[in-house]
């Protein structure tokens, strides 16, 4: 995956390099447990400091209530001062400071409070919360160690304060071992949840990649569609429009100036139906409310007259077009404008397909409207191909774009793309659409 990293706002500020079952490894190639962070870590961080303070200020009121006058009270009472400020004070897991200089410091905090609790062994109980400091910054196993120290003190403490009571010998072993596998079970539990978020906000990157990818390619390939079926049609029109006008410049002015004309009525088309795809409006036949056999009437009407006015040098130009007619079958029913406005680049691309490289002399368009179907039949008298060869139709290498955005558009609707040819035998291009498709299709012109 791509795009490794954490997710703004989750900082662990403990130098991790890697995660796995729940468990770190620290910068020094230990493992230790991952530190809780953000406000609720904070908030623990906050109790974990008020708790050592009171359990100092309880153990300071015990040792000044039961040794009054004692010698080196007043060294007592400085070191655990000096202890709480520290505690409270110390480096934050998730600070600027590196791990060793917290460890640094963590080392120097035990040395005073065991200096402490051998002055005054009630001071041994404040050891609960090091252990938690312990197993923050310390790798698992030197923390136990650490723990089983303080522990060891903690007993030693209270049996030289009470005697050997066994209770007194038990239960401090037994709150460590406690506190230490709870800590250590949700601090491994805690660093799986970081480890599934993380793994989320790469999936999350990576999808949101290749949705942002996708999106290119199909836009990408809804323009070539368009170009295919529009521009290009329209600019191999025109070719043979100023070819035909070039030829006749001298011999026949006037039909020469009518060749440029209409010519340029389809460059200005082209202008509007350029502008209209970039949109992603709706073909501008379609724009004149007259609906899809309307516009395959008016496509059959303008490749008729193209072509007409090439037909007296088709000698010289054999791409000269086609006369196109066209007719419906069937009852019309209403369409979803997604659906119109497919079928007629189909229409308009299969016609194209006719004009460049069918060298036939008429082409019908069939507007079928069936029980469960609408179907669009593009049948020309050419000189056919066999169909599936890569280089059926004469075309040139690497062509058959055409044939390729057909399918796609039908998939789109649903529907099925049908070629019937044979070399000398013309073809019939056969799209179908189910009626079901003008389930909820919203007009392009309104998006």
């Amino acid at each position: 995956m791509t795009g490794v990293g954490r997710k703004p706002g989750y900082e662990s500020g403990m130098n991790v390099k890697h995660v796995s079952g729940g468990r770190t490894e620290a910068a020094d190639g230990g493992p230790r447990t991952e530190t809780a962070v953000g406000p609720a870590g904070r908030w623990i961080e906050a109790v974990i400091s008020a708790s050592f303070v009171l359990l100092l200020i309880a153990a300071m009121a015990r040792f000044l209530t039961h040794h009054p006058g004692a010698p080196g009270t007043w060294w007592v009472i400085a070191l655990t001062t000096l202890l709480a400020v520290a505690y409270v004070a110390r480096p934050a897991a998730d600070g600027a400071f590196a791990l060793r200089w917290r460890r640094a410091w963590l080392g120097v905090f035990v040395l005073g409070w065991v200096a402490l609790v051998l002055q005054a062994p009630s001071f041994a109980w404040s050891a609960v919360t090091i252990v938690y400091t312990a197993l923050q910054l310390l790798p698992a196993r030197a923390a136990l160690a650490l723990i089983t120290v303080l522990t060891v003190l903690v007993v030693v403490g209270q049996v030289r304060i009470n005697g050997p009571d066994p209770l007194l010998i038990v239960v401090p072993p037994v709150v460590a071992g406690l506190a230490a596998t709870v800590f250590m079970h949700m601090q491994r539990q805690s660093a799986r949840q970081h480890s599934l978020i993380e793994d989320l906000v790469r999936t999350r990157r990576v999808l949101a990649s290749s949705q942002r990818r996708a999106g290119m390619l199909a836009e990408r390939e809804r323009l070539s569609m368009e170009i295919h079926d529009t521009l290009a049609q329209a600019m191999s029109s025109q070719r043979m429009l100023l070819q035909a006008a070039e030829r006749l410049w001298d011999a026949d002015p006037e039909a020469a100036h009518r060749h440029m004309a209409t010519a340029s009525d389809i460059a200005e088309r082209n202008l509007v139906e350029a502008r209209r795809f970039v949109q992603d409006l709706a073909p501008a036949d379609l724009s004149g409310g007259g609906g899809l056999p309307e516009a395959l009437r008016a496509l059959a009407r303008r490749e008729t007259a193209a072509g007409a006015a090439t037909a007296g040098s088709a000698a010289e130009s054999p791409a000269a077009g086609p006369a196109v007619h066209f007719r419906t079958d069937g009852d019309p029913v209403p369409l979803p404008p997604a659906v119109e406005a497919g079928l007629l680049r189909v229409a308009q691309g299969a016609v194209a397909n006719v004009r460049e490289h069918a060298h036939a002399t008429d082409a019908v368009l069939t507007l079928s409207y069936l029980d469960e179907d609408v179907v669009l039949d593009i049948a020309d008298n050419g000189c056919g191909f066999t169909p599936g060869r890569d280089d059926a139709s004469g075309a040139a290498p690497n062509r058959g774009h055409g044939l390729r955005a057909m399918e796609v558009r039908l998939r789109q609707m649903d529907g099925t793309l049908t070629i019937e040819s044979h070399p000398g035998e013309g073809t019939v291009v056969s799209a179908a659409v189910p009626l079901r498709a003008s389930g909820p299709a919203t007009d392009p012109d309104e998006e």
